[in-house]
């Protein structure tokens, strides 16, 4: 082993022998092969030098490539070790302080240390010697390299083929292997890599890896442009063919495809009917698209936007019933009650008959869940003769949803609005908006604001889809909007609607309409007649009372599609006897109640007082439980209360300690006691200053040990003045009571107005205590 490094190390000395000191020209972005001859910019102040210096001298230089080129100016640890020397045969003076040099490779150097960097590099080397020793094995590679060779020219464009010709006649190895090396785009680090393999066999094997992988390459390039060329070529036969069909059809006196289907198109713009500036709009596009071929992308486009304009209903529309008794029938056989809604639609046909011009209406139904807002829609729709359409805004965010997508984005389409109105083929549809309430807003745009103008009879009579973009008259379509609440709709787009609200229904008033509709509906979907399964009325007010609570109708219907599920069951099974719906006979279908009246149980007790709140889906009854325990005269309240409800129970607790003697109440009370109001269902967030008078009657109770009347439940602001102010929601709260089987109610006196907006059949049987001092509500709540 000692030996044969001896040897090797003996091989190495006689291969290189050592020279004096060269200076080094740094290199970026190439290498310099031995023979090989290279042109060169110089612009650096120090190679300059380096030239002038080298050319009174003896025209040799080393040069060795920078390692990275976005070095500017390189240190020697920025250079490879390994590089060319080089004879100077040419130099050129360019303008900007530039020089371009010709070089001419002479054999590979070694750098062993560099002397000098200053005014220029100088390096002591060694000049690496080649010994070309031909053999088998390297015949072997020289034939393979020239074969990869001449395959890869014919395949580049960027070889020329005078160095394909040039490569089949050279006889030395080494020389062959360095001028493949500087023809190909191989990256610089292969190409050091290359010149640093001082072993030929070594050498030309790596130019095989390297020929075999860009061979790959230039393979595949060639295939995917054959392939290409191949699909131009035949793209262009098709089109030689279609002319040629073309011109033959001209002699024949034939028309092509392409020009009946411009005729068709001409004929159908004709016979839409639209407005001229519409009209115009349609045939410049036909005429854009008559030049187009068949085959480019816009033509798509085109035909598809032609389609939209001329299927929309420009001047379709259907003729309103405009006999004011058969539109009142109509309603009537939907819809139970509802009169101010009814009224209004009656009044519009009247004024519609009076005056043919008018602008269709906006209104907005505003209710609880399950009060028959959208069913409504279907029934105008149905009184007036008109095609109905009805879309959802419920968590529709993006503005494209309302108003379109541009052409210019693939897949572009109109709006809803006009994809509404090409559905009915009338340009005066009834058009619901269903959950107006319920529209997002996000980085795509405010829907709510783009239905400003679609929702104002000034403006809408152009609206402008960005897909049309041409405008569209909508001023003729009845839009009806749906909503829960008023609150999250915007106040522009609200002032833009007629509001009608639909209140919650009455325990008579669901089982009316349960008869007419609701059972009668449910035994048809679930296959059952009449003469199979009937209902009394003790079990539907059963169904209603122990079983939902809601101002709707949906979980009455629910309930109602079980029963009938389970007889449709029964009937399956080969039962023949009809059925007949007790009280009695719930239990089996429905369960156990899931309401129950528990007013008297919990007012029993002093301290417990009822109130009414109005909630999204109606309104409803709370409970306010106060209790007092030995302390030091500090307040706890509990259930999920907002700041002002909070705030509402301190003005009660302030007013009552302020006048301890007008309530009976010893003074040292406050003092040696801790007082807890508590609103139960605590998971619920609550708010609002409407519980005030609850919560002053509820601490009362509790301080003067005298409960609350059972049958009587309230509402209203205080102040700590004594007064009770007016509140919101009068009608949804008086709603509730009645289905909680409340007759008695203290409200503010300056609500008495909105007790006018209340229907009769509710407010028969109940009493209504008008107070305006806290003082008055003591009088009536306590026992």
């Amino acid at each position: 082993m000692k030996k044969s490094k001896e040897s090797t190390s003996l091989n190495k000395d006689k291969a290189e022998k050592p020279v004096k000191e060269l200076p080094i020209l740094p290199l970026k972005n190439g290498v310099v092969y031995p023979n090989a001859i290279m042109p060169i910019t110089i612009g650096q102040e120090r190679s300059i030098k380096l030239i002038d210096d080298v050319l009174v001298k003896d025209k040799i230089a080393g040069i060795v490539s920078v390692k990275n080129p976005e070095i500017e100016v390189p240190n020697p640890e920025d250079l490879y070790t390994m590089g060319c020397s080089a004879l100077i045969v040419k130099m050129m003076k360019l303008p900007d302080n530039q020089m371009s040099v010709l070089v001419q490779g002479q054999s590979r150097i070694r750098i062993q240390e560099y002397t000098q960097t200053s005014p220029y590099l100088l390096a002591k080397i060694n000049i690496i010697k080649e010994e070309s020793k031909k053999d088998v094995e390297t015949e072997a590679l020289m034939v393979s390299i020239k074969n990869l060779f001449r395959r890869a020219v014919e395949l580049s464009p960027h070889i020329p083929s005078e160095v394909g010709a040039f490569v089949t006649g050279m006889d030395e190895p080494g020389n062959l292997a360095d001028l493949i090396a500087s023809n190909f785009n191989i990256s610089l680090a292969e190409k050091q890599e290359i010149l640093e393999i001082v072993d030929i066999k070594k050498r030309l094997e790596k130019v095989i890896a390297i020929l075999n992988k860009e061979l790959q390459v230039l393979e595949l390039g060639s295939k995917i442009q054959g392939e290409l060329k191949k699909e131009m070529d035949k793209n262009q036969r098709e089109y030689y063919l279609r002319e040629q069909l073309k011109a033959i059809q001209r002699e024949l006196g034939e028309e092509d495809e392409r020009t009946v289907e411009v005729t068709e198109l001409k004929e159908k713009i004709k016979n839409a009917k639209m407005p001229e500036e519409v009209h115009q709009v349609a045939t410049k596009e036909l005429d854009r698209l008559s030049k187009m071929s068949p085959a480019a992308a816009e033509y798509t486009v085109s035909r598809t936007y032609l389609d939209w304009l001329i299927e929309l209903p420009w001047s379709v529309a259907t003729e309103d019933n405009l006999d004011i008794d058969e539109a009142q029938k109509v309603l009537d056989e939907d819809h139970y009650d509802l009169e101010k809604v009814k009224k209004r639609i009656v009044e519009y046909l009247a004024v519609r008959k009076l005056k043919t011009d008018m602008k269709g209406p906006i209104l907005c139904f505003v209710g609880p869940p399950g009060t028959g807002k959208t069913s409504l829609g279907k029934s105008i729709a149905r009184a007036l003769g008109r095609k109905f359409i009805r879309i959802s805004l419920g968590g529709v965010r993006d503005e494209a949803e309302i108003r379109g997508h541009r052409r210019t984005y693939v897949g572009a389409l109109p709006g809803r609005i006009i994809q509404g109105i090409k559905k009915t083929g009338s340009h005066n549809p009834v058009f619901m908006l269903d959950e107006v309430d319920k529209i997002g807003t996000d980085f795509r745009g405010d829907p709510s604001s783009a239905l400003l103008e679609v929702l104002d009879p000034e403006q809408n009579f152009s609206f402008s889809d960005n897909y049309l973009e041409v405008p569209f008259d909508l001023s003729q379509v009845m839009f009806i909007t749906t909503a829960n609440i008023l609150d999250t709709i915007p106040p522009a787009l609200r002032d833009r609607m007629e509001v009608l609200d639909l209140l919650g229904y009455t325990e008579e008033e669901k089982l009316m309409i349960a008869q007419r509709y609701l059972v009668s509906r449910q035994l048809e979907a679930h296959g059952l007649k009449t003469e199979n399964l009937k209902f009394e009325d003790e079990a539907i007010c059963a169904i209603i009372r122990d079983y939902t609570r809601e101002a709707g109708l949906r979980n009455l219907e629910r309930e109602i599609a079980t029963i009938c599920r389970g007889t449709a069951k029964d009937f399956a099974q080969g039962k023949t006897e009809p059925v007949i719906i007790t009280k009695e006979m719930l239990h089996p279908f429905l369960g156990p109640t899931k309401f129950f009246s528990e007013i008297a149980e919990r007012t029993s007790v002093p301290g417990v007082a009822t109130g009414l709140a109005w909630t999204p889906s109606g309104g409803d009854i709370i409970f306010i439980e106060a209790t007092k325990m030995k302390g030091n005269k500090s307040l706890t309240l509990t259930g999920s209360l907002g700041d002002v409800m909070k705030e509402s129970a301190q003005a009660a607790l302030s007013y009552i300690r302020s006048k301890p003697k007008d309530f009976n109440i010893p003074e040292d009370f406050f003092e040696k006691n801790d007082i807890h109001l508590h609103v139960p269902a605590g998971a619920i967030p609550k708010d609002g200053p409407s519980a005030g008078v609850t919560m002053f009657t509820a601490l009362t109770s509790l301080f003067t040990n005298r409960p609350v009347r059972h049958d009587i439940a309230m509402t209203g602001e205080i102040t700590l003045r004594g007064l009770v102010l007016p509140v919101g929601g009068i009608k949804e709260k008086v709603l509730a009571a009645k289905r909680a089987g409340i007759n008695k109610i203290i409200m503010p006196k300056k609500n008495e107005n909105n007790l006018e907006e209340i229907p009769e059949n509710v407010k028969n049987g109940m009493e209504f205590y008008l107070v305006e001092k806290m003082d008055q509500v003591i009088e009536k709540a306590l026992e």
